[in-house]
Parts: structure tokens; sequence; C-alpha cells
């Protein structure tokens, strides 16, 4: 049975281990998105892979070995030594996305109980943990030391993951939840 894996892929060189998939004979998947650049004399328009240093192709079990010797293919994502695939549902998804011709590009992966950061308006710089919710995103800030909290909705453009929360006294430490929207 024909499952689509993702593949990794050398810097830079997703267009050409798709191009070599193809001649192969494989159905590989490059997903792209169209971005404006900005230069300091110029803007251009630009054609980038949604998921840089990744191709996804569809194969049966018994071509992995043809799949790993493709000029620019690195390895075949995978858990321990069991090569993961990637579910139908997932691939035909981002093809629909692509397809439908509205904007889209790369947006950090953000997952419930994962720590993140106000990066633009009155809220930057405070810190969190993501939950969910169903029809918006929240951030709720809690004063550990009162056990009171205070909610205020926030453009979801202006969250992303955080490495470690900042340094504040334990005591008075603000912490954070953002709801998502499941899209």
């Amino acid at each position: 049975m024909h499952r689509w894996f993702a593949l990794t892929v050398k810097p830079r060189h997703e267009r050409a281990a798709a191009f070599a998939l193809r001649q192969k004979g494989f159905e590989e998947f490059l997903p792209i998105y169209r971005t404006r650049r900005r230069w300091s004399d110029r803007m251009k328009e630009l054609e980038l892979p949604l998921f840089p240093g990744y191709v996804f192709c569809r194969f049966p079990p018994g071509e992995r070995t043809s799949v790993l010797m493709t000029p620019s293919v690195r390895s075949i994502v995978a858990f321990g030594r069991q090569a993961a695939p990637v579910a139908d549902e997932e691939i035909q998804a981002i093809q629909t996305m692509i397809s439908s011709g509205l904007p889209l590009g790369p947006w950090p992966y953000l997952r419930v109980g994962q720590r993140i950061r106000i990066e633009e308006g009155p809220l930057r710089g405070v810190e969190g943990i993501l939950v969910e919710l169903k029809d918006a995103w929240r951030v709720v800030a809690s004063v550990n030391l009162l056990q009171r909290s205070v909610a205020v909705e926030i453009d979801r453009r202006a969250v992303a993951p955080s490495d470690a929360c900042s340094a504040l006294d334990p005591v008075y430490r603000w912490s954070l939840t953002a709801a998502s929207a499941q899209t």
C-alpha cells in the first residue's frame, strides 16, 4: 500500500528533491506559498516551501531504499527506526488549502500546554501557557498570590512560541493563558 511520508532534504534543496523523486516515478508533493520580501532597493514576490527542509512523497514500504538514494534526500521522518506515515487527510487538507487560491503561509505550531509569548501590542512580552477555547483567542493573566485572573481577547498573530518564561519574582509572577480557536 502506498503511504505518504515526510522526507527531510538538504537545506534549500526542496525543489531539487521533488524533481528527482518525480523523475524516479514517485508521487511527490512540495507545498509552496507566495510571499513578498523587501530588499533595500525593491520588493520581490517569492515562491517558498511551506515546510522548509521537507518534501512529501508517496511510496510503498519496499521502495524506501530507492527514495533514500534520491539526490538531496537526507532521511524519512521516523520514530525510532520506524518510518512515520503522514495521514492522507493531512496531505489532502494542505492540497485543498493551496488549491483554494487563498493567501496562506507558515505558522508556528502551537499546542495546548505550550509556553507562549505575546509579540505585539500593549501586552508585548507577557508569557504564559496556551489552552484551548472554541471560538476566540483569549489571554488570561493570573496573580497566583491573590488567586484572581483577568481575561482579554488578543489577535492570534500577536502570539508566538516561547523558549522560556521571563524571570520575574515567583510570588508575583504573572501566568498567562492564551486560548486558540480550532481551525
